[in-house]
């Protein structure tokens, strides 16, 4: 945004640290013989001390600028080794080289300038000038054209005209620089109005591009939403349309507040930093600020460690916070600029909503400038007026202006008054465009003024692979799902849930405890204790009833309960279920808090919510629901379960063509603990693929897919054999090798030295096995080899780890406790998520002789949590000490050293 002019200081201190001599240089560059080598030592020696001094902390405008400087410095001593006519021949930086910028490994754009046709002997000094640029291993981009040849580009190109608005004279006549933008800023190429037009189509489509987000993970810091390119654009189109002589950015931002400018330029400032600390670690031209980057860079600028967030959380934060402000000041702009500017004879179509308020041309406005200071509620009523009227697009520029600069009217005594909350609580009940309305709120920083416990959140991301969101993105979207379940959107998408939200009464309160539910995240200490204090304050301060208020903070405080209950615990266990159930005072409770789960779930993370998920949360629910309904006073008998599901399978297996005695034989050898954990459904298919195998050959191996519309299915995998082969260690080995991923996993003994296992599998996609024969035959032929033999052990092999998974890595932890009342040991893994994790620590069990009796995967993203409940041989929990000890050190030892294998 700057000139060179603007960095004195920086150039000085460049020459002091370097040494560098600029008489020698160019004396030196122009002897004869081939100079290639002795610039290259200048430009190495430069890239050292500049790279220095942005690591010393030396303005980061002073450093890019004085680095363009001195490229310019040997440039133009290599170009006076040609004897070219100054008058005749010209060479020009253009681009971001032309404005004045260069970063370590930016592209170096030039324009060799003539003033009439090139001749051939010319042509040849050119070309040789040329090949000495590349001798020196830099970044060119370059062309050779006439003025004339340069203006039919531009016109067929929007991209070169851009270029050439950014010149400068590196070497020869300035008058050629002169008289070649004379023509780029004038109607002969574009016209402001069709450049302002071809340019936003053009951001349109970069946004797209990037998914539209100022939030992604590894953003692109030149060209994502709110970025560079975005600052650049508005660059450009102020400097088409006020000119060449209009160079100060000062000048051509002159319809910007100070404020606003200072945005602009802070904004630039920072992003620039970013990009010359990743472009220094990646040591090549890089844009994405990957997580491979992210660590390192924030090391470089100083961001440090704390209690409460990691360096590298912290930079992010801030990098969030200014492409949301620079995004949103840039759609001021551009609005403003259009109406101002460029259209300001369009008639405009005006419809009046209020005393204060008017629609005009599809956006809201006040009716004058004053409205806000004679009436601050309005503040607040702009966004309600949005909310109840679906047709109105946006606010308008100079009404954004008008809330920017009355933000300072939001304070205590705004909060309190009844005129403001009675309106912040309808908006709550205006749930078709809550999640817009909040957005909007978010953007023009009004939300974070109304909430101030809100504005913590505001660009707070987690460094990991799980949390696909910050905090703020990820309460907007699961307001977002909400409403999408409320208004019918999500019906095929979350069937259930669009089932049980039509039974809530009060919608606001779960919107309340949506904003609410991770408020209190990177405060420290408990995030939903802190969440449900700040929401028990906003109810009181909004007038809620006590009922009202105790339901909202009782779902903050307990909104993880049901996700981890599922994820964690085996939801087909009674005595989970009444764990649970005891946990929650009615089933209007559970219904609130059952859609709050899903609806987080689906905004944490989009591959997080699947079929297999949704299946254990609505299992979950029913037999909670079922258990309240019961009465949580009345356990459920473990016995009488057990009774009932043996007849209720006896029963439809009767209906088959198998003989009664068969039926009996196999449902009185299953052990009592496979009619306690598994479905009836489940159990019925089966035993009717047992009873089926005439031949009796075992294994016996099946596999039916779940499928479910606008999400990902799964498939279930049973397996039947002899209980001395390893099935749980060679199954997981066999998948592997196959790439199918294991989502759970339960072995049951059957009387009779026999073995039912049950997994619940996706692809390499996360999806069933649906409509792949193919691969389902080589699934059983592959896994009938490899349980046929118990010494015959499947390979484990050693997928390659993708990137992401390599930029985080961690200690595994490994905790074994034992559960009393099933007889079992519990074994909780945390550990990177690696390829061949699984199969691993089947080995490792049965290495230690241990049975698996179930087993829980979660992968959440870079990391998995998984349970495994197990025995010993005997059917007994561990008690050995040093046992214990042992297994939990092999454990450890083996998935660290997984998770640093890279093939």
């Amino acid at each position: 945004m700057n000139t060179f002019t603007e960095a004195p200081h920086a150039r000085e201190l460049f020459l002091t640290s370097s040494g560098v001599d600029l008489a020698a240089l160019q004396e030196e560059l122009i002897q004869p013989g081939y100079p290639a080598k002795a610039a290259k030592e200048y430009l190495a020696r430069a890239s050292d001390c500049f790279n220095e001094m942005y690591r010393s902390g030396t303005d980061i405008r002073g450093v890019i600028e004085s680095k363009a400087w001195f490229m310019d410095q040997v440039l133009k001593a290599l170009w006076l080794r040609y004897d070219l006519n100054p008058e005749y021949y010209a060479l020009i930086a253009v681009g971001g080289y032309g404005r004045g910028e260069l970063q370590p490994h930016s592209d170096i754009d030039l324009l060799i300038l003539g003033k009439d046709d090139i001749p051939a002997a010319v042509g040849e000094d050119l070309s040789s000038f040329i090949t000495l640029l590349w001798d020196l291993q830099l970044d060119i981009g370059h062309s050779v054209r006439t003025i004339d040849e340069c203006i039919d580009r531009a016109k067929d190109d929007v991209t070169i005209a851009t270029n050439l608005l950014e010149t400068r004279t590196i070497a020869g006549s300035n008058s050629l620089e002169a008289a070649l933008s004379a023509r780029i800023y004038s109607d002969e190429v574009f016209t402001s109005e069709a450049y302002f037009v071809a340019k936003l189509e053009e951001q349109r489509a970069r946004h797209t591009k990037y998914s539209g987000t100022e939030y992604d993970l590894e953003p692109n810091i030149k060209a994502s939403p709110g970025t560079l390119r975005d600052i650049q654009t508005v660059g450009w189109i102020t400097k088409r349309h006020f000119g060449p002589e209009a160079k100060s950015p000062r000048v051509r931002y002159h319809f910007l507040t100070d404020e606003e400018f200072n945005i602009l330029l802070m904004g630039e400032t920072f992003l620039w930093s970013l990009r010359y600390g990743l472009q220094m670690v990646a040591d090549r031209s890089e844009n994405r600020l990957l997580f491979d980057h992210q660590r390192k860079i924030a090391k470089l600028l100083g961001y440090e460690d704390s209690d409460q967030a990691l360096g590298v959380e912290l930079m992010m934060q801030r990098y969030y916070r200014t492409v949301l402000e620079l995004a949103g000041l840039a759609d001021v702009i551009l609005q403003y600029f259009d109406d101002f500017y460029l259209n300001p004879e369009r008639e405009q179509k005006t419809e009046k909503l209020s005393n204060r308020f008017q629609i005009t041309s599809g956006y809201i406005e006040t009716i004058d400038d004053g409205v806000f200071d004679r009436s601050p509620y309005a503040i607040i009523e702009i966004f309600l007026l949005m909310a109840q009227n679906p047709k109105i697009k946006g606010i308008r520029s100079t009404t954004i202006r008008l809330i920017r600069q009355h933000q300072y009217l939001i304070d205590d005594s705004f909060r309190s008054d009844l005129a403001n909350t009675t309106m912040f609580r309808e908006i709550l009940r205006t749930p078709h465009r809550l999640d817009i309305t909040l957005s909007n709120m978010l953007k023009y920083n009004v939300l974070t003024r109304y909430l101030p416990e809100f504005a913590h959140t505001v660009g707070q991301m987690q460094h990991d692979l799980f949390h696909a969101f910050t905090v703020d993105a990820h309460t907007i979207k699961l307001i977002q799902n909400i409403v999408r379940l409320e208004n019918g959107q999500s019906k095929l998408e979350f069937p259930f849930a669009s089932s049980i939200i039509t039974e809530i009464p009060k919608l606001e309160i779960l919107f309340i405890a949506g904003i609410y539910h991770d408020i209190g995240k990177g405060r420290g200490g408990d995030h939903s204790e802190l969440g449900a204090i700040d929401a028990r304050e906003f109810c009181k301060r909004h007038h809620y009833s006590d009922r009202d208020t105790q339901l909202i903070s009782w779902l903050v405080e307990s909104h993880l309960l049901m996700s981890m209950t599922a994820q964690k615990k085996d939801v087909a266990d009674p005595e989970i279920v009444y764990e649970f159930a005891a946990k929650v005072p009615s089933i209007v409770h559970l219904e609130y808090l059952y859609v709050l789960t899903v609806c987080d779930i689906a905004a944490t993370n989009p591959k997080l919510w699947n079929s297999w998920r949704a299946s254990l949360l609505q299992q979950l629910f029913v037999e909670a629901r079922r258990a309240l309904r019961k009465g949580v006073e009345s356990p459920v008998n473990r016995e009488q379960w057990i009774t009932a599901t043996k007849q209720e399978v006896r029963s439809e297996l009767f209906r088959g063509d198998f003989s009664a005695s068969l039926v009996n034989e196999l449902v009185d050898t299953l052990d009592d603990e496979y009619f306690l954990q598994e479905s009836v459904e489940d159990i019925i298919w089966q035993s009717n693929a047992i009873l089926a195998q005439e031949d009796k050959t075992l294994p016996v191996i099946e596999i039916r897919d779940k499928q479910a519309e606008k999400r990902p299915g799964f498939s279930q995998l049973m397996i039947y054999l002899r209980s001395d082969e390893d099935l749980f260690a060679a199954t997981a080995a066999m998948l592997e090798q196959l790439s199918v991923n294991v989502l759970s996993a339960r072995i049951c003994s059957v009387t009779g030295a026999f073995t039912i296992g049950n997994f619940v599998i996706t692809n390499s996609n996360h999806e069933a096995l649906t409509d792949d024969p193919e691969r389902k035959a080589l699934l059983k032929e592959k896994l009938s080899e490899a349980l046929d033999d118990p010494d015959d052990y499947p390979e484990i092999i050693s997928r390659r780890t993708t990137r992401a998974q390599k930029s985080f890595s961690f200690p595994t932890e490994v905790t074994l406790s034992n559960d009393a009342l099933n007889h079992r040991t519990v074994i909780e893994v945390v550990t990177p998520d690696r390829p061949g994790l699984l199969a691993r620590i089947g080995q490792i069990l049965y290495t230690h002789n241990l049975s698996l009796v179930s087993a829980r995967i979660a992968t959440l993203g870079e990391r998995v949590e998984d349970v495994f409940f197990i025995t010993q041989d005997n059917g007994f929990p561990l008690s050995d000490v040093e046992q214990c000890a042992q297994l939990q050190s092999d454990i450890c030892e083996q998935l660290n050293e997984l998770a640093s294998i890279e093939t």
